[in-house]
């Protein structure tokens, strides 16, 4: 998502060192969005790999708006279409491993959005398909249109997930796995929260993913991240850090690589030091004490109807 942001991203040339060192590293999943900085992403991602495509294996995702017409967004059979199309143009290849809803599309029904998913995979130009951001119902939708027609499956769902993010624990995660569904997390870092860089009460970092912008999304972005309780696990994965000598970015992605049914991570460095830091987390084995103290101080209040069902 960073590459190709001219404000506070990753230019051209950083962006295809860390692809190379990310491979090189023995790392091969690298997805992107046509949305990412209005397609920028996709073109230097295409290039990035261009002598290695069959090192990789690439994912991106359509739905956003794309333009200002009435098919210029969404998951109609109209939209994914065109929005494929352009995505493999971009990325410079004849297929993808996986092709993913960005999110749902409360105008289209799913049963036309699995059928056009389905007729890519049957085209070979997608391998596989999955979605981001759905609910446990939606994930559930989803494959019922999918079974009811023959067609191919959801693989994989892309949620938001850290330790400040537990969210999908409750409903969305277990549904995942009953179905099968590879789960790959996005935010994994609480967008820099669980590296430190905020002070609780202090001005914010210039170069914080939270920092930037003015509007209403982000400032109530802002309010749901600092929080007391969420400063309360920074504090927690600092205290390990400290212990294990390690880095708290490194902590808090050891924990996630534990967590049942996470099956890859995301990442989103901007530098090759972003990188190796990040890196260094895959490494990290957190003692089964630590790992326990991070899951008290960051779990859920436990809601209805779970507070019914535990008690049987």
């Amino acid at each position: 998502m960073t590459f190709g942001n001219t404000e506070w991203g990753t230019d051209k040339a950083q962006s295809a060192r860390i692809v190379d060192a990310f491979i090189d590293a023995g790392h091969n999943f690298i997805d992107t969005a046509d949305v990412y900085n209005a397609g920028a992403s996709e073109k230097i991602v295409g290039r990035a790999i261009a002598n290695k495509r069959d090192d990789v294996v690439l994912a991106t995702k359509g739905y956003n708006v794309m333009g200002g017409g009435p098919n210029d967004r969404g998951s109609s059979r109209v939209h994914l279409t065109r929005a494929l199309d352009a995505s493999l143009r971009r990325l410079g290849t004849d297929y993808l491993d996986l092709y993913q809803l960005h999110n749902w599309d409360h105008d289209t029904p799913i049963e036309e959005s699995m059928a056009t998913l389905d007729g890519f995979v049957r085209s070979g130009k997608v391998r596989y398909i999955g979605c981001s951001n759905f609910f446990a119902s939606q994930l559930v939708e989803a494959q019922w249109a999918a079974d009811r027609r023959g067609g191919a499956p959801l693989v994989s769902l892309q949620p938001q997930y850290s330790l400040i993010w537990r969210d999908i624990e409750t409903d969305i995660l277990p549904t995942a796995i009953r179905h099968g569904m590879g789960v790959i997390v996005w935010s994994p870092l609480g967008g820099g929260m669980l590296t430190g860089k905020y002070a609780q009460g202090g001005e914010l970092p210039v170069d914080g993913r939270l920092s930037r912008g003015s509007d209403m999304e982000a400032e109530g972005m802002r309010r749901l991240t600092l929080t007391d309780h969420n400063f309360k696990i920074v504090e927690e994965v600092a205290n390990v850090a400290t212990e294990l000598t390690a880095t708290p970015t490194a902590v808090s992605l050891a924990w996630l690589t534990g967590r049942q049914g996470v099956t890859s991570i995301i990442i989103g460095p901007r530098t090759i030091e972003q990188l190796q830091q990040n890196l260094a987390g895959f490494d990290l084995t957190l003692p089964l004490d630590l790992a326990k103290n991070l899951s008290r101080v960051s779990r859920l209040p436990v809601s209805y109807p779970w507070y019914m069902q535990l008690q049987h």
